[in-house]
């Protein structure tokens, strides 16, 4: 076989590897004489026989003894710098084998994802008769069974997103209502309604059975919920938390003390450390799960007062634990973001009108919030920039109520326009993202056992 044949594989190996003369490779610069007669300059030197040839020096035996020595030192050369060959053919970087069956990857690889269109008008917009215009109440809520709840005054409408069809789950009395804040539990199955009373009702939506109502907790209206696993978080008009356990009969089992007004917005993480609550005080308390007493009234972690208007919007970032977005009244306008260790706040971005509801997509770092006064829109913000991605327009009325559907691509907002709107605000995720998070999502069920719940 032939030790001079290249293999294409290993081109750069080669080059070095592969020399053909030592002194054709030398990277110093070693003079060549080859053209200097030496006979003839010791003659000159020497002065003997000057301008004369001593023709005894040219005989044929010291000729061809010269050109025997000139050829076995290579002293033959007449230039130094010579090139016998053409240079080397450049070698890519990648084999053609090897990208020639993958043309699209070149096409793809200008830009990592494409840029998607972003609707700018409501999906379907549906009719909400007696919405109640108020900022300080959370009465929508989309639940894990694809479901969308909405109060309108005294009575809950369940809207089934896979069919479209529609069914009233309960009318409470006029004694007790109207409903101020409606939740859904993590099964997708069980909900849970604020009363105006101060009661709070626990609900079967496949059977529209009442399973139960929590008394005592509160003074005054229920306007704002949350589920953590078995535990129903409520928040009232006279400032209290109190934590829920809805298997035992005495239900209450821890009480927040910190708000001086009215709760507004609470929000587990999703870790169920911490609880994230919102006033009419202008304050966000931050709630550790870990330091909670069934003694005592539990001191908060952080209490927050940078806001300068009353919060409810408050949001839980999917991909950053510990990072909280927060939206402050018509007083404030200001978008602000907590790192929930330590209580410090990242960044604040003014945006010039009352902040209703915050929402984070759950594919991309992006951050969907609703405003009331004076354009009443929805604007997409890109994060951390918070550079404004969209603005969707379309109600004529503060957008209050706020919520995002099971696989997050679908968000639904209520007005005080009596109008229920769907927006395609966040893109449908890939089929890769849809199997890596229904691998990943293990929800436990609450009510797996509803005669524990008394």
């Amino acid at each position: 076989m032939n030790s001079r044949r290249i293999n294409s594989r290993c081109p750069i190996q080669e080059r070095f590897l592969q020399r053909k003369n030592e002194r054709e490779n030398l990277d110093r610069f070693i003079p060549n004489r080859s053209a200097t007669d030496f006979d003839y300059a010791r003659s000159m030197l020497t002065g003997a026989n000057k301008g004369k040839v001593n023709l005894a020096d040219n005989s044929p035996a010291k000729e061809a003894y010269r050109k025997v020595l000139a050829e076995a030192f290579n002293m033959n050369r007449t230039r130094i710098f010579a090139f016998k060959n053409k240079p080397p053919t450049p070698i890519e970087a990648i084999p053609s084998h090897l990208t020639s069956s993958s043309s699209n990857l070149s096409n793809t690889s200008k830009y990592s994802k494409p840029r998607r269109h972003i609707p700018q008008t409501s999906e379907r917009t549906l009719d909400a008769p007696d919405m109640i215009d108020d900022f300080y109440l959370n009465l929508l809520d989309w639940g894990s069974a694809n479901v969308l709840a909405i109060a309108l005054g005294s009575t809950v409408y369940l809207w089934d997103a896979t069919d479209g069809s529609t069914s009233e789950l309960v009318t409470v009395d006029d004694e007790c209502g109207p409903v101020t804040s409606v939740k859904w539990a993590p099964d997708g199955r069980h909900i849970a309604l604020g009363l105006n009373d101060s009661q709070v009702q626990l609900w079967d939506s496949t059977s529209n059975r009442q399973l139960r109502t929590l008394r005592g907790g509160h003074s005054s209206r229920v306007g704002s919920l949350d589920w953590n696993n078995h535990i129903l978080t409520t928040g009232g008009m006279d400032g209290k938390i109190i934590n829920n356990d809805v298997r035992v009969r005495q239900h209450i089992v821890e009480e927040y003390i910190g708000h001086r007004q009215e709760v507004c917005g609470l929000k587990w993480s999703a870790s169920g450390q911490q609880l994230a609550s919102g006033g009419n005080d202008n304050l966000i308390h931050i709630w550790d799960r870990s330091t909670a007493s069934s003694s005592s009234p539990t001191q908060w972690l952080h209490r927050l007062e940078d806001h300068n208007a009353a919060v409810k919007a408050l949001a839980w970032c999917p991909f950053q634990g510990n990072l909280l977005a927060s939206g402050g009244g018509g007083g404030d306008g200001c978008i602000k973001f907590w790192n929930t260790h330590t209580g410090a706040q990242l960044n604040s971005y003014n945006t010039g009108s009352q902040v209703c509801g915050l929402v984070w997509n759950k594919n991309e770092r992006e951050l969907l919030s609703s405003h009331g006064l004076s354009q009443n829109q929805l604007t997409l913000w890109k994060y951390p920039s918070m550079v404004k991605v969209a603005e969707l327009n379309g109600h004529t009325s503060r957008v209050l109520f706020m919520t995002q559907s099971p696989d997050g691509n679908t968000i639904a907002t209520a007005a005080g326009d009596e109008t229920l709107r769907f927006w395609k605000a966040f893109g449908t995720p890939s089929a890769a993202e849809v199997a890596s998070k229904s691998l990943a999502k293990a929800n436990p069920e609450p009510f797996a056992n509803s005669n524990r719940i008394r």
